[in-house]
């Protein structure tokens, strides 16, 4: 059956790319999903691919719609009984100068990458907290360590996840809930061409980067080693994961380094 058998998980972001390569994993482990995005149709596209799909259910979900999220929880736990693992994925990333991205396209950025993810953990945890049972995934980015030119507000974001689900991981082990922490690297999907520009205009384009990057389904199989085995954090990707190794022991080199790199937001 896998190693998630009759597990129930509740997977954000999951009409594309990372969360859709996660939810096909952790099908084949024998999982229940709740799928949720804004797009319903890619949803149910979703997890009509999915094994057993009638298990499975689609919930559309805005991530800047907070209070919606307790009654999408109710809704989910009258159907399944419990949340095993809630895995915050959903987000959407930046291309833009710091100098020019408009305040309320800052602010929309947050509640997507950082409000959002948890509002909903908010809304999990005291079913979780009931039980003594119970796994937080985040899925957060290299950018939680490092910033790099046209992702300011981006690695804010990031950054914020790590320092909120790290202090949530020390308030809840004690009743035995966990919190995984995944930071990937340049991973080959739509996250560069859907970002948004200093205006909110969507960026249109899969940078170089990305297209070097490593499949969504690494990624997802990473991640489930993590989950299964209860870890704190890891880092998957290429060689871009060692930033977060010499961020942390020759911050000077890191910092000298990333002034190197190249951003054009007309590119």
């Amino acid at each position: 059956m896998g190693r998630f058998p009759d597990k129930v998980v509740w997977i954000t972001g999951a009409s594309s790319g990372i969360g859709e390569a996660l939810a096909a994993a952790f099908a084949r482990e024998g999982a229940k999903l709740i799928l949720s995005s804004r797009r319903a149709e890619e949803l149910e596209r979703v997890r009509q691919g999915m094994p057993r799909a009638d298990e499975h259910l689609c919930l559309p979900l805005d991530l800047t719609q907070g209070a919606t999220f307790p009654a999408l929880t109710a809704q989910v736990l009258a159907k399944y009984g419990r949340i095993d693992v809630l895995v915050n994925n959903g987000g959407v990333s930046q291309r833009a100068h710091a100098v020019d991205a408009l305040p309320e396209v800052e602010r929309a950025l947050m509640e997507v990458d950082y409000f959002g993810p948890v509002a909903l953990t908010k809304a999990v945890l005291p079913s979780m907290l009931a039980r003594g049972s119970g796994q937080v995934v985040v899925i957060s980015s290299v950018m939680g360590y490092v910033g790099t030119p046209g992702r300011s507000t981006y690695a804010a974001a990031k950054h914020a996840l790590h320092g909120y689900f790290d202090s949530l991981r020390a308030e809840v082990w004690r009743a035995g809930l966990k919190v995984t922490l995944v930071c990937p690297g340049y991973v080959l999907t739509s996250v560069s061409d859907n970002a948004v520009g200093a205006r909110g205009e969507k960026h249109g384009q899969t940078d170089a980067t990305h297209l070097r990057g490593i499949t969504a389904e690494r990624c997802a199989e990473a991640t489930l080693r993590a989950v299964a085995r209860g870890k704190e954090e890891i880092t998957v990707g290429g060689f871009e994961t060692w930033a977060v190794l010499l961020k942390r022991l020759l911050p000077g080199v890191a910092s000298r380094v990333i002034r190197r790199m190249k951003f054009s937001a007309g590119k």
